[in-house]
This record gives C-alpha cells, sequence and structure tokens, in this order.
C-alpha cells in the first residue's frame, strides 16, 4: 500500500508526556505549552485528564487549564475520563473529545487501573454513553499492544478483540499503544492488519514509544498499512511508571521530520514545534529527547 497524502498528528505531551513529571507543572506553563503546539498546526491535542488527583497529581489542575486555554478554531483539546465522574468535569470544561483506556494484558490492567479487561470496558460503557449522548466524541487507547512487562509478548488477536469492543462501545477511534517500546517493524504491521480484521484501518491508530529505537521504523512500517493517524509527544515527554526502562513516546519533532521528508503532509510548522520543544524542554531543566531538536538547535527562522 501507498503511504497516506495526510497524516494526522496527535500531541500527546500535556497529558501522556507530563502526568509522570515528578515535580508539578504550573498550570500557566501547561496552557503556554498546549497554546504554543496549536498555534504551529497540530489539530488535535490531549490537554489533560479528569482523574483523582490522589492517582495523579501532576493532573489535578486539568479544570484550570481548561478555563485558561485560549482555543484555536479548529484544534480538538482533548481530556482523559475514565469514569463519570470524570466525564461530568469534562463537560463543565466544555471538553468536546474525551478518551478511555484499556489494555491488552491483564496483568497490566490490574496494576494500572486494579481491574480486568473486562471490567474496564464495562465502567466505560456508560461513559461513552453518555458522552456520545451529549455530541461529545470518544476515543479509545488500548495499552500493552506489542508486549507488556510482565506478560512478555502480547497476541495480536488479543488487542484485536479489546480494540473491537472498544469500538462497538462506541469509541470513533482506537489508538494501538506500544507502552513499553519494544516492538518492531513486522511486528507492528502484524498487529495492525490483525485489528483490521475487526476495525477498518482507518479507525486505527499508531502510538509507540521509543524504549528500543524502534519507534520511528514502526511509524514507517504501519504507514504503509494504511493508518493515517500517530500519537506523538512534543519533545519526547513521558514515559510508562509501569514498565522499567520504557523510555517516552516517540518525539513530534522526529516525527515531523520524518513524514516530510517522505513527502506526507500533516499541516505542522517545524519551526513553532520546535518553539514548543524548547519552551517546555527549558520549563523542565534538561534537553529535549527529540534526535531533530537536538540537531536543530539554531534560529527557528532558520528552520523550515
Amino acid at each position: 500500500m501507498t503511504l497516506p497524502n495526510f497524516v494526522t498528528l496527535v500531541e500527546v505531551g500535556p497529558r501522556d508526556g507530563l502526568q509522570n513529571e515528578a515535580i508539578l507543572v504550573p498550570t500557566d506553563v501547561k496552557v503556554s505549552l498546549i497554546e504554543r503546539l496549536a498555534e504551529c498546526g497540530l489539530p488535535v491535542i490531549e490537554a489533560g485528564a479528569f482523574v483523582s488527583p490522589k492517582w495523579v497529581p501532576q493532573m489535578a489542575d486539568t479544570a484550570d487549564v481548561f478555563s485558561n486555554l485560549s482555543r484555536k478554531h479548529g484544534v480538538v483539546y482533548s481530556a482523559l475520563t475514565p469514569n463519570l465522574r470524570g466525564l461530568e468535569a469534562a463537560q463543565a470544561a466544555g471538553v468536546e473529545e474525551v478518551a478511555v483506556f484499556a489494555a491488552a494484558s491483564e496483568t497490566f490492567s490490574k496494576k494500572n487501573i486494579n481491574c480486568t479487561i473486562a471490567d474496564s470496558i464495562e465502567r466505560f460503557l456508560p461513559v461513552c454513553k453518555a458522552a456520545l449522548s451529549e455530541g461529545i466524541r470518544v476515543r479509545g487507547y488500548v495499552s500493552c499492544v506489542l508486549g507488556c512487562p510482565y506478560e512478555g509478548e502480547i497476541s495480536p488477536t488479543h488487542v484485536r478483540d479489546v480494540t473491537g469492543r472498544l469500538i462497538d462501545a462506541g469509541c470513533y477511534e482506537v489508538s494501538l499503544g506500544d507502552t513499553i517500546g519494544c516492538g518492531t517493524p513486522d511486528k507492528a504491521i502484524k498487529l495492525v492488519e490483525t485489528c483490521a480484521e475487526l476495525t477498518p484501518v482507518g479507525n486505527l491508530a499508531a502510538h509507540f514509544h521509543d524504549t528500543y529505537g524502534q519507534a520511528l521504523a514502526n511509524i514507517y512500517a504501519v504507514l504503509h498499512t494504511g493508518v493515517a493517524t500517530l500519537d506523538c509527544s512534543v519533545s519526547g515527554l513521558g514515559g510508562c511508571p509501569y514498565a522499567k526502562g520504557a523510555s517516552g513516546n516517540v518525539a513530534t519533532e522526529d516525527v515531523l521530520y520524518m513524514l516530510n521528508g517522505l513527502g506526507v503532509d500533516t499541516g505542522v510548522n517545524m519551526a513553532g514545534l520546535l518553539e514548543a520543544s524548547a519552551f517546555i524542554s527549558d520549563k523542565l531543566g534538561r534537553q529535549p529527547s527529540s534526535k531533530v531538536a537536538l540537531a536543530l538547535n539554531g534560529p527557528a527562522d532558520r528552520i523550515n
């Protein structure tokens, strides 16, 4: 299959990227980061999560983030809502798209959200129903699709079935997450092809971590299966606290550089993206994880 002409980049840095930071990131910094990401042309930005502050203290200010955000027309600002209480908070904040998450590994599901896969999906059913009744779109996530820190390799058919159940629950799209970054291109292709037995490729997105340096290779591989939505994180922010050694999500800058080289349109401006990457890296007091950001560390107006 030929490469898609256009790929949608879903920016997950402000939520998935920041949620495990040990030091609380101020609300105004989060707002500024999200606004910078929107200005550079990213069409979908995961801006926060309406979850218990006891379990994810970094996301305790999500309502404040949304209330202080200058929303750009045409940009989708989404939030994670694992239960009805979270959905109600999202509605109050004017969120137009929410996300629910499941796992392809029973052990990971129990350790991460303290329930079985089946129970997690049962929890999401009323969330999806309520959201859809209010005109709020629902996106699904499946973690550990290519491997689990506790169970090892995960069967693609198991991922296929969990993905299908999320689609049946009302999710318009399901993001397939290589949580520990252990996947390789052939396995990534097999995963998508297997999931496509129940779910059209157009309803699948890819979410790769770069623990073993395979994320870009995996993305290139699944683009040839027809996948045209990619999750990525500015400056390579993120990681999995339940997976030893798991590095962050693939960096948005690196994905954009590859897609630009392939002639695939995204509508995202590299100069603006690099400015956003430099901004959050400076606020966190460290170098970006993005290879491209490190390589193109000159004035933004020199970067096309």
